[in-house]
């Protein structure tokens, strides 16, 4: 399914010396990549349609009866609840099996196609190749959050109009303040999908192959699911990766909650960047003849 091409072809040195390209070549290399792969499609595709049949189906059944979350209550009165619901619909599995989907092959697919052995040949630095990898698998992660708040936005505003709408907290606010609060929802929500990449990446690196690092982090993420779920364990429960999908909640109430996400900041960076140094120390080391 992914496209096995490796990174443009270096020019001979023809005499003069040959300056090593920046790391932000390098990235445009791996965004390249990633445009030629029918992976990166689908998981934008999923991404896409959730929300437009959420809409569909409200719109064919306009259920009026009762509803447990205060967003739920607001469909039909402003469109701006539909990208809300949706980010609370996706957060917990839905994006970070998309995340996952491309970050863990992003390394792993090279190495199973050899092309990363001619990468590593060139006059490319490894930490280039590796930072290069990762901000582009955090990149199409980001990608993957805005276009479904997008569309769901869109979505929802044709559907029931852009008008004001109510928070957790109770307070209503205008519709323009209302999407820039489903903006920056959706901009705090990347710090813990982020992560989820990150772990992704690593498991790309380590174990060589796609299938393990995107079933190991989607295996991590319903492990943790399953542990927040165990009685006893609730002093676990502010620690687990999968409750800082939720850290976006303090946005959408008043006055803001602040402490949900620099709560989630620093737990996320317990797991990310242990996680990005594991797989650059494994890159630095990786066997370029063997592969």
């Amino acid at each position: 399914m992914s496209s096995t091409s490796a990174a443009p072809a270096l020019p001979a040195a023809s005499g003069r010396r040959w300056h090593r390209p920046s790391t932000l070549t390098v990235y445009r290399w791996e965004l390249r990549k990633l445009v030629a792969q029918k992976r990166t499609y689908l998981g934008f595709a999923l991404v896409c349609a959730l929300p437009l049949i959420f809409v569909i189906v409200e719109n064919i059944h306009q259920r009026q009866g009762h509803r447990d979350n205060i967003f739920a209550t607001q469909i039909a009165q402003s469109g701006l609840a539909t990208p809300v619901l949706m980010l609370l619909f996706l957060s917990v599995f839905m994006l970070p099996v998309v995340a996952s989907l491309v970050a863990g092959d992003i390394v792993a697919n090279e190495d199973g196609n050899g092309t990363l052995k001619t990468i590593l040949t060139r006059s490319v630095d490894r930490g280039q190749v590796f930072a290069a990898k990762t901000l582009a698998a955090i990149s199409y992660a980001a990608c993957a959050v805005f276009l479904s708040a997008a569309v769901a936005t869109v979505a929802g505003v044709l559907s029931w109009g852009f008008h004001s709408i109510t928070t957790f907290s109770g307070t209503v606010v205008s519709a323009p303040k209302g999407l820039l609060l489903v903006f920056a929802a959706n901009l705090c929500y990347l710090i813990p999908l982020l992560t989820v990449a990150c772990f992704a990446v690593m498991l790309s690196t380590v174990t060589r192959n796609s299938a393990a690092s995107v079933v190991g982090t989607i295996g991590l993420i319903i492990l943790l699911l399953i542990v927040g779920q165990i009685p006893g364990l609730e002093y676990l429960h502010p620690y687990l990766l999968n409750e800082q999908f939720e850290n976006w909640h303090g946005l959408l109430r008043t006055p803001t909650d602040w402490a949900p996400i620099w709560h989630s900041a620093w737990v996320c960076a317990l797991y990310a960047v242990p996680s990005l140094v594991a797989g650059y120390l494994v890159f630095l080391r990786r066997d370029v003849a063997g592969g």
